[in-house]
C-alpha cells in the first residue's frame, strides 16, 4: 500500500493505507476462504486455543471500479480520510489487493491449527471496502487478541525492504492499546525479518518500525493492532518475492510464529 502522506486518497484495511495506484485491477485467482468474515471453529485445543486474530487483507478486488464509494471520506478522530484506496500493484500487474488476499488466505489456517479463531475484515476478493472505519470495528467486536493489517507498499522502485506500522497515541481515545500493539509490532517484525530473510525498508521508518496517527484503521482500533508493509511492489527485487506463492507461503508462516510469539 503506498501511503500517500497528504493530498491523497489513503487508507486501506483495519485501517487503511494507501496506494497512489488506481486504475484497472487485473483478474486474479483467489483462495478459497470462508464466505464471511466471521470467526471459524477452531480446535478446543493447541498454544491459541481461547485466541480470536482479526486478519485484514488491504484494499479488495472491486474498489478500483468504485471511486464514488471507496473516496467517500469518513471520520478517523484526528481528521478525516477516504473509505479505502485501490492498492498498489508490481510492474507485471499483480495487485495489492490479490497479494494480501493470497497471504492472509495462507495465514488463517495456520493459525487455526494451533487454536485460535480467525476473523477476516472481508470475505472475498471480488468485493468493494469495507471502509476503515468498518474494518477497524470488526476487530473491535471480535474482542480481537491481536489485530494484523496485511499490505505492500507502492513505494519508488529504489525502496525495498519491508515495515510495520504501530499505533501512535491519540489521548483519551487509544491510551490502552498503544503498548500492547507496539509490543505487538516488534514481535511481527522479528519473527517476520527471521522467516523471510527480508530486510528492513531503507526508504522508510527506524529499523523496520514507524508509529504513525494517520491511518483509521491504527486510530479507531480498541484492540492491539499493527499493519505490516510486506514489501515494496515497486521494487523487482521485493515484488518477484510477493509474486511467489511459495513465498507468499513463507511470509505467512512467519507472520504465524510471530502471532503466535505475541499472544503466547
Amino acid at each position: 500500500m503506498r501511503v500517500c502522506r497528504a493530498g491523497s486518497v489513503v487508507l486501506a484495511t483495519l485501517a487503511l493505507s494507501t496506494a497512489c495506484g488506481g486504475g484497472a485491477v487485473p483478474a486474479v485467482r483467489e483462495a478459497a476462504l470462508p464466505a464471511s468474515p466471521s470467526a471459524t471453529a477452531s480446535p478446543a485445543a493447541g498454544p491459541l486455543a481461547g485466541k480470536v486474530v482479526v486478519l485484514d487483507p488491504g484494499h479488495n478486488g472491486g474498489n478500483a471500479a468504485h471511486p464514488e464509494e471507496i473516496n467517500r471520506q469518513v471520520d478517523i478522530i484526528n481528521g478525516r480520510k477516504a473509505c479505502n484506496t485501490t492498492g498498489t500493484e508490481t510492474d507485471d500487474g499483480y495487485p495489492e489487493h490479490a497479494f494480501t488476499w493470497d497471504v492472509a488466505g495462507r495465514l488463517k489456517p495456520m493459525l487455526e491449527t494451533m487454536g485460535a479463531k480467525v476473523v477476516l475484515t472481508r470475505p472475498n476478493d471480488k468485493g468493494v471496502g469495507p471502509c476503515v472505519t468498518e474494518r477497524a470495528a470488526i476487530g473491535n467486536e471480535a474482542r480481537a487478541d491481536a489485530v494484523v493489517s496485511i499490505h505492500g507498499d507502492g513505494a519508488a522502485p529504489s525502496g525495498h525492504g519491508f515495515h510495520v506500522i504501530m499505533p501512535g497515541l491519540l489521548p483519551g481515545h487509544n491510551d490502552d492499546v498503544v503498548r500492547p500493539s507496539r509490543v505487538l509490532g516488534r514481535t511481527i517484525r522479528d519473527a517476520y525479518r527471521a522467516g523471510t530473510g527480508l530486510p528492513y525498508a531503507n526508504y522508510i521508518a527506524k529499523n523496520g518500525l514507524e508509529t504513525r496517527t494517520d491511518l483509521g484503521g491504527l486510530n479507531l482500533s480498541k484492540r492491539p493492532a499493527i499493519f505490516i508493509e510486506c514489501g515494496n511492489m515497486r521494487n523487482p527485487g521485493d515484488a518477484a518475492k510477493m509474486s511467489d506463492a511459495a513465498f507468499r507461503k513463507r511470509m505467512a508462516a512467519a507472520l504465524a510464529n510471530g502471532i503466535k510469539r505475541y499472544l503466547t
